[in-house]
This record gives structure tokens, C-alpha cells and sequence, in this order.
């Protein structure tokens, strides 16, 4: 008996530990011209159709019906230097890579106090891939999470001072995750090779944001916005190969062969209050203050399917974050707008102890540029580029005699976004 519950904890623990999911990153980069102050003023520009989806309210500020459509790439430069490992294993390499992304915006006139808008995107995702044979392979070597978003929304002006905004996210979610099993720490199945554990599935959820937008002075602005929390569940057989026979036994024997599992996870709902301030004709400063509730996302919760369902919630113990930015934007000539900007974000994880290599999140610094030409009073062009600089993202797990120990932190951890858009009126 004693040994048939040890071995139904060990099937456990490799199953419980594919549910802290795959890398996830909130991304306030859609591509869109505010790339270039690093996000800061977002909720108070109400400069172009992107603010559809940052602050509904903002949209009264448009003179006429524009779209704005972003192109962006990503490059994820993610290199863990291994300190320690039980099992041995190389660094991993590079864990990220090269990944393309983008946005549309629309907003349409309706009256001179209404606006109609919509905004496509993705704002949560991204993923690491660090190989089959890396040093944490028990923990995770391949995670990835996906999602794309649409947002309608109104905005009206309530006042010459005073709009209020408000949109309905629909959001669709995939979840690719894979880790190996380690079938040689299994009393009974030494020296076999390892097996892999996968679980892949999509969802769709549903969430709303809220904005407000008060203009004191024709030169100053100030923008609040509010987006909840959005909950997924993903459900999937959990797909096991090269399982050694004692392990797949005990799974067979406890009911957790071929049973459906959900992975419930909460996305952080966030607050945030932007500023904007013409200081001249050529000089404007603005930035932002945020919150995001990362402690509800931090509580996973993980069920098997059954007659007498088993359920395990697995604490992250993760902190609320704050946000904050700083922005100026310079038109030096008539045609041209320069834009420049940076961002802290505080780390969710507190201690090495409690970060994971599928979520290695730490404290990020964005540092973002770009430029904004106006063809015609009809078109405007636009590049940026920003670098997000990720942390340490120092890892010390015990993962006990499954997964072993782990430890060393990310030589490099960086993300480079390049964007180009364009901004039609009509």
C-alpha cells in the first residue's frame, strides 16, 4: 500500500507539473505608434484607432473615422546558465526565437459625441522552447501559450471635458505544453530513456474593459482605464509516451490514464492611469501608473475528470504587480513626430524559490523609440522599436527525486519588438 501511494504521487507530480503552463508574458506591444513612448500616455493620447482597445474613452478625441493596421516582430533571446542540476543536462540555448505578430484598429464617427470602435490583438502569450535534453527537461522543455483577442467598444463624450468609454474582449487561448518524464527515477525502471508528457487545447473567454478620459485644458489630458480578469479552462487527455511499465501500471491501476484534465487560470485584471501634457507646440511629456493582479493568476487550479473528481489547486504564490512609465513625443519638423519612452514592471515572483522555468518572469525594463511621417492629411506612416529586458530570472527549485534539483538564472533575457503601421482617416 505504502508503495502503490508513492508511486500514484509520482504520476501526480509529473502531471501537476505541465499545469503551471507554458511561458506567459503580459505584452503591452500590439505594434501600434504608442510602441515608441513604451506604452506611457496610452490611456490619455487618443492620438490614433489603436485606442479602441486602450482606452475606449479616448476615442471621442478623433476627429473622423480612421483604421490603423500594425505589423510586428518579435525576437526572444532567452539563455539560462545552468548552476546545478540533478540529472545533468545542457543550458538549453537560445529558449526563444523569432515570432510574428500585429494589430487592427477601427474606429468609426457615428455623431460628433459618439464613436464605434473594434481592435484586434493579442495582449498575453508568448512561449520558451528549451530542448529535449537540457538540464530542467522534468520541469518543462517546450511551453507555449497563444491567444488573439477582439475588442468592440463605444465612446462618448459626456461633456466638452469629460468621455466615457467601454468594450467587450472575446478571446480565444491555446495552451502547448511538454515535459519529459523521468522514467529511471522509478523504483523498477532504471536506466530507461526519458518519456514525455504533453497536454495541448484551446479556449474561448470573455472579459470587458472600461475608460475614462478627462480633459481639464486643452493641453493637458488624463485617461483611466480598467480591464477584468479573464478566465480560462483548458481540458485535455493527458497525452504520455514511453511511459515505463511500473509508471503506466500505476496510472492504469489510480484512474488517471486516458482521464480528462482541466487547467483553470484567471489573466490578471489591471488598472491603469495615464497622463498627457503639450508642453509646446513641439514637446509633449506623458506617462503611466498600472496595477495587475498577478496574485489570482498565481492560483492554478488542476482537476481530473472522474466519477470522484481529484482536484489540486497549485499556488505560484505570486505578488501583484506595478507598472510604470514615462514617454515625451517631438515633432521637429511638420511633417515628422519622434517618440521616445521607458517602462519598469515589478517582478510577480518573489525569490528564486518560487519562480519556475515554464513561467521565469522577473522585473522588466522597456526601453522603445519610433518615428511617425505624415504622407497626406489622410495617411500616416510609422515605425518603432522598443527592447524589453526581462531580468535575471533566477530559478532554485527542489523538485525532489522526479524532477531533481534546479539552479542558475538567465545570462540573457531579452525581447527586441520591431513595428511598422499605418493610420488611415476618412
Amino acid at each position: 500500500m505504502k508503495n502503490s501511494l508513492m508511486f500514484v504521487l509520482i504520476a501526480m507530480s509529473v502531471i501537476v507539473a505541465v499545469s503551471a503552463r507554458g511561458a506567459g508574458l503580459w505584452l503591452y506591444e500590439q505594434g501600434t505608434p504608442d510602441l515608441g513612448t513604451a506604452s506611457a500616455g496610452r490611456a490619455a493620447l487618443g492620438a490614433d484607432a489603436s485606442t479602441a482597445g486602450g482606452n475606449p474613452a479616448a476615442m471621442t478625441r478623433l476627429e473622423r473615422s480612421q483604421a490603423v493596421l500594425a505589423l510586428q516582430g518579435l525576437y526572444i533571446d532567452a539563455r539560462f546558465d545552468v548552476d546545478s542540476s540533478t540529472y545533468g543536462g545542457g543550458d538549453g540555448g537560445n529558449a526563444g526565437g523569432v515570432v510574428p505578430a500585429g494589430s487592427m484598429s477601427y474606429v468609426y464617427a457615428a455623431t460628433d459625441r459618439l464613436r464605434m470602435g473594434i481592435s484586434a490583438g493579442s495582449f498575453f502569450g508568448l512561449g520558451l522552447d528549451y530542448g529535449d535534453n537540457w538540464a530542467g527537461r522534468y520541469y518543462v522543455t517546450e511551453g507555449e501559450m497563444l491567444s488573439v483577442g477582439l475588442n468592440p467598444g463605444v465612446g462618448y463624450r459626456v461633456t466638452d471635458w469629460l468621455s466615457a468609454g467601454a468594450g467587450f474582449t472575446v478571446m480565444t487561448a491555446t495552451l502547448d505544453q511538454k515535459v519529459a518524464v523521468n522514467n529511471s527515477a522509478v523504483p523498477g525502471q532504471a536506466n530507461m530513456d526519458d518519456g514525455q508528457l504533453k497536454i495541448k487545447d484551446d479556449d474561448v473567454a470573455y472579459g470587458y474593459n472600461l475608460g475614462l478620459l478627462i480633459e481639464p485644458t486643452e493641453s493637458t489630458r488624463v485617461g483611466l482605464t480598467y480591464r477584468s480578469k479573464v478566465d480560462l479552462e483548458f481540458k485535455d487527455t493527458v497525452d504520455l509516451n514511453n511511459i515505463g511499465p511500473v509508471l503506466q501500471g500505476v496510472l492504469n491501476l489510480s484512474g488517471l490514464a486516458n482521464k480528462k484534465t482541466d487547467i483553470d487560470m484567471t489573466l490578471p485584471q489591471t488598472v491603469m492611469f495615464s497622463a498627457y501634457h503639450q508642453l509646446t507646440p513641439k514637446w509633449a511629456v506623458m506617462g503611466n501608473i498600472g496595477w495587475q493582479e498577478w496574485s489570482e493568476f498565481g492560483k492554478q487550479d488542476f482537476t481530473i475528470s472522474d466519477t470522484t473528481s481529484t482536484k489540486v489547486t497549485k499556488d505560484l504564490d505570486y505578488d501583484d504587480t506595478w507598472h510604470f512609465a514615462l514617454g515625451a513625443q517631438y515633432r521637429f519638423a511638420p511633417e515628422w513626430l519622434w517618440s521616445v519612452g521607458t517602462a519598469y514592471d515589478t517582478s510577480p515572483v518573489d525569490g528564486a524559490d518560487n519562480r519556475t522555468p515554464d513561467l521565469p518572469l522577473d522585473r522588466q525594463i522597456r526601453v522603445g523609440t519610433g518615428l511617425q511621417y505624415d504622407v497626406n492629411e489622410d495617411v500616416t506612416v510609422g515605425c518603432a522599436y522598443e527592447l524589453l529586458d526581462a531580468g535575471k530570472g533566477r530559478i532554485k527549485q527542489e523538485g525532489g527525486n522526479l524532477k531533481g534539483d534546479l539552479k542558475g538564472e538567465f545570462d540573457t533575457n531579452l525581447i527586441h519588438f520591431l513595428a511598422v503601421n499605418v493610420i488611415w482617416k476618412f
